[in-house]
């Protein structure tokens, strides 16, 4: 975190943090969108429907899930994480599909002691197999106010974004027999819960249950994606999502720029440099440039 507090790397950071106000403000209506589904009422919906809010205590964390299913799409949602002495907690943020051989998109964001930087975890899960881990440090305190965190799903690539600058990109590499999320449609879900045996400090530092409740907020949800309808959905096929030029060609050359400045900066984990994890070599879609 340090190396980032020179001139130049200040400097790119506020055009970036410029750059993503153009990100604008949008809602969706939590009532119609989503389904709170576990915590006997720490999930709240407020605010006429532009509000939610998922709490943890001793007893029970909380969580709800979309109540369409999507194929492809990006989807966006405004985040404020849970403030103060946050040791302990996990705020996932996620598509899923179900089952054995289920498709996942993660963003985890790893709770830590007042004053110590959120660990934002992410994760790609193909056929019921992940171990594809990236994680990141933010470059502003995710507690302090809403930030967008987005996913952009397309059978050429996986993109996530946190307001609008991309932090990691997962490309199909089935040409190389690596399997790809493409045929699973997912819901997106959300949950608070307690992961003090191992998301700070590899379980080290505990929840103090003394600063409960933890309460995450969401609100601007939006999801320019295919819904699915069934197997005779048009998900998938030519123009049945628009998304811009993140459509087939990926990221332009600011956005590479982004990304490199992000993985240089901030990222703490890469599986694909885990030398000791894959001594007989690393996977092979980390042989492949983004």
């Amino acid at each position: 975190m340090g190396s980032c507090s020179n001139a130049v790397s200040m400097a790119f950071m506020a055009c970036l943090v410029m750059s993503s106000l153009v990100f604008v403000a949008y809602g969706g209506d939590f009532y119609q969108d989503f389904d709170l589904t576990w915590g006997d009422r720490r999930g709240k919906i407020f605010n006429g429907g532009k509000l939610l809010s998922l709490s943890l205590d001793r007893v029970s964390g909380s969580g709800f899930q979309s109540k369409k299913e999507y194929l492809f799409g990006r989807i966006d949602m405004q985040l404020k994480l849970v403030a103060g002495n946050s040791a302990g907690t996990v705020t996932a943020y996620y598509l899923s599909s179900q089952g054995p051989t289920h498709d996942e998109i993660d963003f985890e964001f790893l709770g830590n002691l007042s004053g110590d930087p959120y660990i934002l975890h992410t994760n790609v899960f193909t056929q019921g197999k992940g171990d594809r881990e990236q994680q990141f440090y933010l470059w502003f305190d995710p507690t302090r106010n809403f930030h967008t965190y987005s996913i952009i799903w397309k059978p050429q690539h996986i993109i996530f974004l946190v307001d609008n600058i991309p932090i990691r990109v997962f490309k199909n590499a089935e040409s190389i027999g690596v399997p790809f999320p493409k045929s699973q449609p997912m819901r997106i879900y959300s949950s608070l819960w307690n992961a003090d045996d191992w998301a700070t400090r590899g379980g080290l530092v505990k929840t103090d249950w003394t600063k409960a409740p933890f309460t995450a907020y969401y609100r601007n949800f939006n999801a320019n994606a295919c819904v699915w309808s069934g197997t005779g959905s048009s998900c998938g096929r030519t123009n049945s999502v628009s998304d811009g030029a993140w459509e087939t060609n990926g990221l332009d050359a600011p956005g590479r720029r982004r990304l490199r400045w992000v993985q240089k900066y901030f990222m703490i984990y890469n599986y694909c440099t885990d030398l000791k994890r894959f001594p007989q070599g690393v996977p092979p879609e980390c042989k492949r440039r983004f």
